[in-house]
């Protein structure tokens, strides 16, 4: 029997892996520049500096100004340690902080000055309109306006007080020679269509004049006229049809003056009206006690 030998095998190569690339190593001591402080401290010294052109503005123009001034210090200091790049850029910034805040300054020294000049006004507009009574239509405004300057008592009870109420024909006269006039109560047929008249009640029209004897134009367009009716002071409902109702509109100039016609709506049994005017929010109201 022949024996099979199995042929010799050559060897095999070792397989060889191959080997990974390494990246170049890091230069020892080489960091990235820190300049976001810098970078921060321009841009909110620029917002801070420009707000500062505004007054009213000059609270936000303070708060980005102390921040950015802050943050420019200390950019600053990491240039010159060598931590940044942009010392320039962090001192820009800094000395922008700086003007922020000094217009700050200014902007709140002008909105606090303009506040207090506003209140002042405020209150001079409210003061000028103090009332005075007018002597009443028939009396002798000659010996009245003599009476006055004389200052004795007897001028002094015989002037109507402005906190009672006048009749009708008496006239109001206002600090800034405003004078306020109101008629007699007249019996009124509203029209078919009116508004504010309730079937069982009188209705009584009221003429309102306003004079302007000043120098400034007035605006009449705030002047409200109200009315309450009886013994008890019950509401006097206003009434409004294609006669009455308008109300006062624009201005009235000085030397001119304008009237208008009012009606309300009274009880039955109503023996009085009462009207109030008021020229605006800035005047005293006054008030007329008219018989019916």
């Amino acid at each position: 029997m022949s024996q099979f030998t199995q042929p010799p095998q050559s060897p095999q190569p070792p397989h060889s892996q191959p080997q990974q690339p390494y990246g170049p190593a890091h230069a020892p001591g080489l960091r990235p520049a820190r300049n976001g402080l810098g970078i921060a401290a321009l841009i909110l010294g620029l917002i801070g500096a420009v707000s500062g052109l505004i007054p009213f503005l000059f609270w936000l123009a303070g708060i980005l100004g102390t921040i950015a001034l802050i943050l420019g210090l200390v950019g600053r200091g990491r240039a010159k340690r060598g931590e940044a790049t942009n010392k320039k850029m962090a001192t820009f910034g800094t000395v922008l902080a700086l003007i922020a805040l000094i217009m700050s300054v200014v902007g709140a020294v002008i909105t606090f000055k303009a506040v207090d000049d506003a209140v002042d006004d405020l209150n001079k507009a409210v003061s000028d309109t103090k009332t005075s009574a007018k002597p009443k239509a028939g009396e002798d405004a000659g010996k009245g306006a003599e009476k006055e300057k004389s200052g004795d008592d007897k001028a002094g009870k015989e002037e109507k007080p402005t906190g009672e109420a006048l009749e009708a024909g008496d006239a109001i006269v206002y600090d800034d020679d405003l004078t306020v006039t109101v008629g007699d109560a007249t019996k009124y047929s509203p029209g078919e269509f009116a508004a504010g008249h309730t079937k069982g009640n009188k209705a009584y029209q009221v003429a309102v004049v306003i004079e302007n004897a000043g120098k400034e134009k007035f605006d009449s367009a705030l002047v409200t006229v109200e009315g309450r009716a009886g013994k008890d002071g019950v509401d006097a409902e206003q009434i409004f049809d294609d006669k009455v109702g308008s109300g006062f509109t624009g201005t009235i100039l000085p030397g001119k003056k304008v009237t208008v016609l009012y009606a309300f709506d009274a009880p039955a049994d109503a023996k009085n009206l009462t009207v109030e005017v008021s020229p605006s929010f800035t005047y005293d109201s006054t008030q007329w006690d008219l018989k019916l």
